[in-house]
């Protein structure tokens, strides 16, 4: 057994503390990435608990010290999300329990959440019901005693149809319609069987899946994560979500949706836009719609952002 005397030399070097760095200077974050932890959220949906990928950092205004105690902020991250639900209230004590650990360090902390919430979602007519997964990242900014930046970041997954292959459908069909029937020929029951069928419908609008990417700046005072509220807002304004479990019946109204909100890039990212510009319990956004798109090999985009 070592002594005292053995131990006193035994004591473990700290080179981020004890060595002065060889350039000096401040740093805005220095931290971790990556960070895997258990999640359960606080939010205004139920959803099963999942993994997040944390994102863990403080500011470096000591400019000759060399590094901070990254350990410090593991294990304050590991004491939350092992035993605690996760929400605006408890990243903001999280935020300042990175601070309370780097006194006369840093005077900024942030932490960052990435997560995938799995929501379950009503089919359109039946009674189906299905999980979908939304890819969702949470943001808070500290600086000093109080909290600066709050972001609730999350992705959609709809339909878009273009609605100028839409129109080039409508022009062959019309001629298809022309080159079958004639003025003097215009049997009602005849056409409504030419109208079913596949030699009747000899062309149809292409679709693509699309995909809305949207940041929304959260007041301040925001506690719970309000993640139901916008992804509903944002999926109704575009009407043309994907569906989970479906019926006949759910597939035939998707089709009729699709029809009657025909879409360009722009056209989503403007309804986008448009509706979060009437939501008061937020300080701005910034938006960008993908149209994976089927007739070319690349997307069509749109960008949008609050004045």
């Amino acid at each position: 057994m070592l002594d005292k005397t053995r131990q006193n030399f035994c004591t473990l070097p700290d080179v981020a503390a004890d060595v002065k760095a060889k350039v000096a200077g401040t740093l805005q974050w220095v931290g971790m990435s990556e960070i895997e932890m258990p999640l359960c959220i606080n939010a205004d949906t139920d959803m099963p608990p999942t993994i997040a990928r944390v994102r863990a950092e403080v500011s470096l205004d000591d400019k000759s010290l060399r590094g901070i105690h990254m350990s410090r902020l593991y294990l304050a991250c590991d004491e939350v999300f092992s035993h605690e639900s996760i929400d605006f209230t408890t990243l903001s004590r999280l935020t300042q329990a990175f601070l309370d650990s780097h006194k006369g360090i840093s005077n900024n902390a942030l932490i960052e959440v990435d997560f995938d919430a799995l929501i379950r979602r009503k089919a359109l007519v039946s009674d189906n019901s299905g999980w979908r997964s939304y890819p969702v990242t949470l943001l808070m900014v500290r600086e000093a005693d109080q909290i600066k930046h709050i972001e609730l970041d999350f992705s959609v997954t709809y339909s878009s149809t273009c609605p100028c292959s839409a129109a080039l459908a409508r022009s062959l069909i019309q001629q298809n319609f022309k080159q079958s029937f004639s003025e003097d020929d215009l049997d009602f029951d005849k056409i409504m069987e030419w109208i079913g069928s596949e030699q009747g419908i000899n062309a149809t609008p292409h679709a693509q899946r699309s995909t809305a990417h949207i940041r929304t700046i959260l007041k301040t005072d925001c506690t719970q994560v309000p993640l139901i509220k916008y992804i509903d807002i944002v999926e109704k304004t575009l009407q043309t979500v994907v569906q989970t479990a479906v019926k006949r019946e759910d597939e035939r109204e998707f089709a009729r949706l699709n029809g009657q909100n025909l879409l360009f890039c722009e056209d989503a990212a403007r309804r986008i836009k448009h509706v979060l510009e009437q939501q008061d319990n937020i300080d701005g956004f910034w938006l960008r719609v993908h149209h994976h798109e089927s007739l070319h090999p690349h997307d069509a985009t749109a960008e949008a952002s609050s004045d």
